[in-house]
């Protein structure tokens, strides 16, 4: 079957891929030494909007206030970087995104700790600390929306089962982009499409293998790699991956999984793409489609 991308996104997709296989960058971008080392410039925030900082015991959250906020609820964004990566100015545009969405919200974004420093389970207990923070706001588990990508999206469902085990009111629902559920990276996919990955194929040297965040701990722990626990009592999900990524099926066993639990779980694969392609914003159709579904998806959500 002919696939069906858009120009844009097939010279986007090819970039990355001649990227990650120079011989001089690419290595530093597949096992994570340039997420690590890349200095970026400080953030142009877009007008009338306002950017502040809490600080938490061990981390600091980010808040982005829209001009007006017409909704009584607010995203909690759990950023992705593979657990060695820190905050980057493209998740402040993801919480731009989020922020325009039923009218204006709030967005709690966490500049979680990272390994190799900070291994497991530092980024889960600052997750903890930051959901912990919004309800001593005064903010319900029912006003709550979780958004992570790759490794922020495995730490969203591990925050979900950690509330749920310690008897404290989850979030209304997840947004969950590219998810990194599995990190013994024993699915199907990582297989399937070892030679179709443009960011992590090909190689055994990417921070997929690395276990810089598990360390000596079981990588195959619930808390670390949620995929292999219950996912009983979890929120609404929405699950939106690529079909080439080699972490798609920690999408799709996700879903199935979740759906066998009882929870509601959608899950859309976009064809051709790659990781976390949502980073491109509205620089190729398939990312437009794709926030536009969040919209829909976070605008429909009932009390």
């Amino acid at each position: 079957m002919k696939e069906e991308i858009s120009i844009r996104a097939k010279v986007l997709r090819n970039l990355i891929r001649m990227a990650t296989s120079d011989r001089l960058i690419g290595a530093k971008i597949q096992d994570g030494t340039f997420r690590k080392k890349v200095i970026e410039p400080a953030w142009n925030c877009p007008s009338g909007y306002h950017l502040g900082k809490i600080a938490l015991k061990h981390c600091e959250v980010e808040i982005l206030t829209p001009p007006e906020i017409k909704s009584d609820k607010v995203v909690l964004q759990l950023h992705g970087g593979g657990y060695i990566g820190k905050m980057k100015n493209i998740y402040r545009s993801f919480a731009k995104n989020y922020s325009d969405m039923r009218g204006g919200m709030k967005v709690y974004t966490v500049d979680y700790r990272v390994a190799p420093r900070h291994p497991y389970p530092a980024a889960l207990q600052d997750a903890c600390s930051a959901y912990s923070m919004l309800l001593n706001l005064g903010y319900t588990g029912k006003q709550i929306i979780l958004a992570g990508d790759s490794a922020g999206g495995g730490l969203a469902l591990a925050l979900c089962a950690y509330l749920r085990d310690h008897g404290t009111e989850l979030p209304m629902a997840a947004v969950l982009m590219s998810p990194w559920t599995d990190l013994t990276a024993s699915g199907a996919s990582y297989q399937e499409n070892y030679t179709k990955d443009p960011l992590f194929g090909n190689t055994r040297e990417s921070m997929i293998y690395s276990g810089e965040y598990y360390g000596k701990e079981n990588p195959a722990n619930p808390y670390i790699s949620p995929l292999f626990g219950d996912f009983t009592g979890f929120p609404d999900m929405l699950f939106q991956v690529g079909s080439i990524e080699m972490l798609l099926s920690d999408s799709t066993e996700a879903v199935r999984k979740a759906r066998e639990a009882g929870c509601r779980a959608e899950l859309t694969v976009y064809e051709g793409m790659f990781h976390v392609f949502q980073m491109a914003l509205n620089k190729i159709p398939e990312s437009e489609k794709a926030w536009q579904e969040v919209r829909e998806y976070i605008e429909a959500l009932k009390e």
